[in-house]
């Protein structure tokens, strides 16, 4: 037997709803938003993600990584804002516009752990805001964040919000926590040891229960701003307020990659099976990746979820989703005598755009009549010799159960007039 790649997962009939559920908030939202779509590729140019500023743990350890046939260097997309932004230079969508809005969502690929709701092979929905440094742009695309939570179901939404400061801020807080770090140096976890010297901001987000006493007196990055960038991050935080949105200040909130600055966020609910673990998502404002991957310099926003982890969060919390699939009308014949006639029928309903189908084996009726039921089919139409010869259907609604016999002609106007 061949069997699935580790990490990877199957999507079948009891699950597929919940995704088209996500689908359709995804466009509900971003359309209420005035985002459009972008679609890039799953595989790029391994430089796009490997670049000497990005030490994150996500790129040197997790990616997947391959040459092809002429010896170049590919890799499967980890996350989604380095192709979009790869698109946005190669296309020079800045020379149209001065701020691109856009959404996307698909497969992602990390070799990590499989672990419950983490998987190689996940899907991520993201947005991003390009082009325009403004903290009303970054208020937006929070609000955005936090309202496609709040619409799919999840209660109690809050979001965590920090800054990074500018890069003269960034530089400075980061001298400070070596410096306070370096004395702990031999009591760091073997991740924190080696991040003290190539990524020191991850120690703030290591899960290590010393890591986390050591770091709970560490400096914060609020303490060193410069003034633009206190006032950046104030006027974030008054526009949130303007627009409805509950937030908590986390000094200690910092990122999976490298590239942000300025404003961080994460989004929140209340999970009951999730524990501390309820982050959902999150993201924030980036100013030098546009530029590093050859483009002008350009400011942008962005955050993402984990629809795979969104879909945990959903079943955990027992979601009512609306199960929009169903039939229009289910034809059940008796024999292969009212194949024909039932054949004709059911093409003139599906011309006519009803949702219809039927049993190719022409089995016992019971069988059929289950098959109809499991398949939310409104309506059956029951097709015997004495339809057949008379020209007729039995109609039955399945609700109802109420049952006539109707003219075969007449079928189509009293469908339309039921259903429609």
């Amino acid at each position: 037997m061949v069997n699935k790649v580790k990490g990877t997962y199957d999507v079948l009939n009891d699950e597929i709803k919940i995704w088209h559920y996500l689908e359709d908030k995804i466009k509900k939202i971003t359309k209420k938003y005035n985002y459009t779509e972008i679609r890039t590729p799953i595989m790029e140019y391994s430089n796009v993600y490997h670049r000497e500023s990005e030490q994150s743990d996500m790129v040197l350890k997790e990616t997947y990584n391959f040459k092809d046939k002429g010896n170049r260097d590919l890799t499967l997309r980890p996350e989604g804002t380095a192709g979009v932004i790869r698109s946005y230079i190669e296309n020079k969508t800045y020379a149209t516009t001065d701020l691109y809005k856009v959404y996307y969502h698909g497969p992602m690929f990390r070799y990590e752990r499989p672990q419950k709701g983490r998987y190689r092979q996940f899907s991520q929905f993201g947005c991003e805001a390009i082009g325009y440094k403004n903290p009303l742009v970054d208020a937006e695309v929070i609000k955005l964040a936090s309202d496609f939570i709040k619409e799919i179901g999840l209660k109690n939404v809050v979001v965590e919000i920090n800054t990074l400061g500018d890069d003269k801020s960034r530089e400075n807080y980061l001298n400070a926590l070596v410096e306070y770090l370096t004395p702990y140096k031999d009591e760091l976890s073997n991740d924190s040891k080696e991040r003290l010297t190539r990524n020191p901001l991850r120690i703030l987000d290591s899960k290590d229960k010393n890591d986390q006493k050591i770091i709970e007196n560490a400096p914060k990055p609020i303490d060193y701003l410069s003034e633009e960038s206190k006032k950046y991050f104030n006027d974030t935080i008054n526009y949130l307020k303007i627009f409805n949105v509950s937030y908590k200040i986390n000094n200690k909130l910092v990122r999976g990659l490298d590239y942000y600055s300025e404003v961080v966020f994460e989004i929140l609910a209340d999970l009951k099976n999730f524990g501390s673990q309820n982050a959902l998502g999150g993201g924030g404002r980036y100013e030098s990746l546009v530029d590093e991957l050859g483009g002008p310099k350009t400011s942008a926003i962005g955050f993402s979820f984990g629809l795979d982890r969104l879909i945990l969060a959903i079943k955990e919390e027992e979601i009512e989703i609306n199960d929009n699939n169903y039939l229009d009308a289910f034809v059940i014949m008796f024999s292969d005598n009212e194949l024909n006639y039932g054949l004709n029928i059911i093409n003139e309903l599906r011309d006519k755009n009803f949702i219809v189908d039927f049993d190719f084996k022409t089995r016992a009726f019971r069988n059929q009549l289950r098959r109809a039921l499991n398949n939310n089919s409104k309506y059956l139409i029951i097709i015997g010799e004495n339809e057949v010869n008379n020209k007729q259907v039995t109609l039955k609604n399945t609700k109802t159960e109420e049952e006539k016999i109707i003219s075969k002609d007449e079928l189509i106007n009293i469908l339309e007039k039921e259903i429609r």
